[in-house]
């Protein structure tokens, strides 16, 4: 089982929605498109189901060529992130719908009916109806439906987007499991990085229609090819800084010095760096100091979030804790060396964070 792009495109009126686009799921695989909004995601989702014709290029399952079937032709499951039930029907009937639309056999509806219940905890409220179930319930329900089809494709477009955080936790822990029990190929949509490393499995990280980077999820995270992946794998996006390698010295654009990098030419170069890893106070003594102004803060309640000028950059760092601190004032963060990736002047990776033994 696999579903494959073959120079995938799409233009609509003249403006190119996705650009040439070549890649390969294979059975029982979690595969996230991970993107900003309007980055593609849910554009390559219709392609794969069918419900939008490509430009150019093939889409093939198993080896066919279904570039142009009907949806309703096509092994898949749509999941969106406004979850859809049957209000007058009970969770039960809700589940067995696509079932009877089938026209599988009593015992094999109530068999599986039981058996998708039971996964998504539903078991006690099966005669409800939706309106009577939580917001979480409800879309355990609809994933239900979708899910109990059994499908070789299951397509999820940020199903958890419109719940509150604890039940999006509770679902974010589930899925996986609901994806390790049921061997298809599996494709997740979200906007938030953290989401694609709790999911898994490989990632796809999208920018304006492009398909920047594809692979093992944790290899992207901690091997981004490129800035801008690099910054749609971080949140906040990755900070950055130029600096300028001469002698065995790092000199960065605000004037300040540093140690040295090993194993890269001199030349110019541009630091990025994650937002967790900026410290108020240096637990390291190779922390590099930068200087900033401090424009506003978001407290969460466990953590921080600091909205900083530095010279022409805006940065954002994520703190551990509460910290209330006067707006429009300098201040210092600190930032272990360890944590920075290096690219060249166009953008590309040419060493990775914690890559340790390339720093003095």
């Amino acid at each position: 089982m696999s579903l494959t792009f073959e120079n995938i495109s799409l233009t609509v009126n003249g403006e190119r929605h996705i650009f040439e686009t070549n890649f390969t799921f294979e059975k029982a695989t979690m595969n996230v498109l991970l993107g900003a909004t309007l980055s593609g995601k849910t554009t390559l989702m219709r392609l794969m189901a069918g419900l939008e014709k490509p430009t150019t290029g093939r889409i093939l399952w198993n080896g066919e060529d279904v570039t142009g079937k009907r949806v309703q032709d096509r092994d898949i499951a749509f999941i969106y992130q406004q979850f859809i039930n049957y209000p007058s029907l009970s969770v039960y009937k809700n589940i067995a719908s696509p079932l009877r639309v089938m026209k599988k056999s009593n015992n094999e509806i109530e068999e599986k009916v039981k058996k998708w219940a039971d996964l998504m905890k539903l078991t006690p409220f099966l005669e409800r109806r939706p309106l009577e179930l939580s917001g979480g319930q409800q879309q355990r329900c609809a994933l239900a439906r979708a899910l109990i089809k059994e499908a070789g494709l299951v397509l999820m477009d940020e199903p958890l987007a419109n719940l509150d955080y604890k039940l999006r936790e509770e679902l974010r822990e589930e899925i996986p499991k609901i994806f390790e029990q049921s061997g298809a190929i599996f494709v997740y949509a979200t906007t938030e990085a953290e989401e694609a490393l709790l999911l898994g499995g490989n990632t796809a990280t999208l920018h304006e229609g492009c398909i920047t980077q594809f692979g093992n999820t944790s290899s992207l995270y901690h091997q981004p090819k490129d800035t801008v992946t690099a910054s749609i794998f971080s949140n906040p996006p990755m900070n950055f800084l130029k600096f300028n390698k001469t002698n065995e010295k790092m000199i960065f654009a605000d004037g300040t010095v540093t140690a040295p990098i090993k194993n890269i030419p001199d030349g110019d170069f541009v630091a990025g760096f994650r937002p967790n890893h900026l410290e108020l106070n240096h637990s390291n003594s190779n922390a590099i100091k930068f200087d900033a102004t401090l424009i506003t803060t978001e407290i969460t309640g466990s953590e921080t979030y600091l909205h900083m000028d530095h010279q022409d950059k805006k940065w954002v760092g994520l703190i551990h804790g509460v910290h209330e601190l006067p707006l429009g004032e300098d201040i210092s963060v600190y930032l272990d060396p360890g944590h920075m990736f290096i690219f060249d002047q166009n953008g590309s990776l040419v060493h990775s964070a914690n890559a340790t033994k390339g720093w003095v």
